[in-house]
């Protein structure tokens, strides 16, 4: 069987490390993957927009199975363009059609599904720039702190949570001028949810589903959770609070909705649903939802996945996935994200990544590198995931930690203090 992975991330690092060991692949290929692929992998250079390219390579490689890493594709319609064409029709992929993809393509239609669904989720409303005045009004009703979400994507970074009034009223102008660009031409204003957050994962084959480890990852930059949000500075899995009666109350008013929902819409969703929880008191409710695994959730949500991931995948594509069993790792996961100096404003490429060959007990991850000549260097704002294993948190970040200041690269900058709200 061989199998196509699109995308360049320490998530995709993390499909192409599991995918490898399944027994029943024969070739496997990273588009356009990144200096860790590179090693388990064959890395191809194909643009994840042009489809037709795609589309040639996987005939000329006799491709099975397409999983499908970002999102951008999967709301672009990549799903549908295979299913549409005759000689694409037999080729499994991993990844809602556009119709499901637009969960993560528009707060505003998640919302409103939720809604529909009678999904637990904060109280909103949407503006766009004609309504301005309704947006300000609407946050003159509210209680700080005001959580603003640009509507489209804006990879990651399009969700502001302010405490002041007025700033929020300029934010918000800001956003609906172009801040985010087109993403931001409808804005969701939401009322504030007080809890901790986690991230649950489900894997469906539209009909059936099964739920996957649950992680925690750390947005802000600066440690305490200060300052900007970034694609991700670091997750834990499993979460301690994330109990047996805590995930039955996920399971019954969340996930069986949400895939119930996507059935009665006429959703063909073959793939990952990435829900963003807070947990409020002992309740949860849905932040948002993603249509594709986390990162760099994935860098320990997989890791903890001890079936052979193909197995599953071929589960989703044959539409049996109730029948395929899963088990799960009992030990933590942790994954420190070592990221460019900078990062996520501006930030230089190309520094040289030293004494990769000097860590261990760890796996690692890559996200932002390439190969050039003799050299491993840096191609991104996050650089590269550093996860363990480790009979409980602090025995996981232990090793992250010691492999993490092992790893060099000029002006390499890691959170350290990942899991502090959980450390046993």
């Amino acid at each position: 069987m061989n199998v196509l992975i699109l995308g360049s991330g320490g998530r995709e690092h993390a499909f192409a490390w599991k995918i490898s060991q399944s027994e029943k692949i024969d070739d496997l290929y990273i588009a356009p993957g990144n200096a860790g692929t590179e090693k388990i992998g064959k890395n191809i250079d194909l643009n994840l927009t042009n489809f037709e390219n795609i589309k040639q390579f996987v005939i000329t490689n006799n491709i099975n199975i397409v999983v499908v890493g970002p999102e951008g594709p999967l709301v672009e319609g990549i799903s549908d363009f295979f299913k549409k064409n005759n000689e694409l029709k037999d080729v499994g992929i991993i990844g809602p059609c556009a119709k499901g993809a637009i969960l993560e393509g528009s707060k505003e239609f998640a919302k409103n599904f939720m809604l529909k669904y009678e999904i637990p989720t904060a109280a909103f409303k949407s503006f766009n720039k004609e309504q301005l005045n309704e947006g300000a009004s609407f946050i003159d009703s509210l209680q700080s702190p005001y959580v603003l979400k640009a509507d489209g994507l804006a990879a990651g970074k399009g969700v502001l949570i302010i405490d002041d009034k007025e700033k929020a009223k300029e934010e918000l102008s800001e956003m609906l001028e172009g801040k985010f660009g087109d993403a931001s031409k409808t804005v969701v204003i939401e009322e504030f949810l007080k809890g901790i957050e986690l991230s649950v994962f489900v894997l469906t084959d539209g009909k059936s589903y099964k739920i996957l480890p649950e992680a925690k990852d750390y947005k802000r930059i600066g440690e305490g959770d200060k300052g900007l949000n970034t694609g991700g500075m670091g997750a834990i899995s499993p979460v301690p609070f994330a109990n047996k009666t805590f995930m039955q109350k996920v399971e019954e008013r969340i996930v069986k909705p949400t895939v119930r929902g996507l059935i009665n819409e006429g959703v063909d969703y073959k793939g990952f649903i990435f829900i963003g929880l807070m947990k409020v008191n002992e309740d949860p409710y849905v932040i948002e939802y993603n249509v594709r695994m986390g990162d760099p959730e994935a860098e320990v949500v997989i890791p903890r996945i001890k079936s052979d991931i193909i197995d599953l995948f071929n589960g989703v594509i044959n539409e049996n996935l109730n029948d395929k069993n899963i088990e799960i790792e009992s030990r933590t996961v942790s994954t420190v994200m070592l990221v460019s100096g900078g990062y996520p404003e501006d930030y230089e490429k190309g520094k040289i990544i030293s004494n990769i060959d000097k860590t261990e007990g760890s796996i690692l991850f890559h996200a932002g590198t390439k190969n050039l000549e003799e050299n491993i260097i840096t191609n991104g704002g996050r650089v590269i995931a550093v996860s363990s294993y480790g009979n409980n948190i602090n025995e996981a970040l232990g090793k992250s930690y010691a492999n993490a200041s092992v790893i060099d690269f000029e002006k390499k900058y890691f959170r350290k203090d990942i899991g502090f709200d959980l450390k046993d």
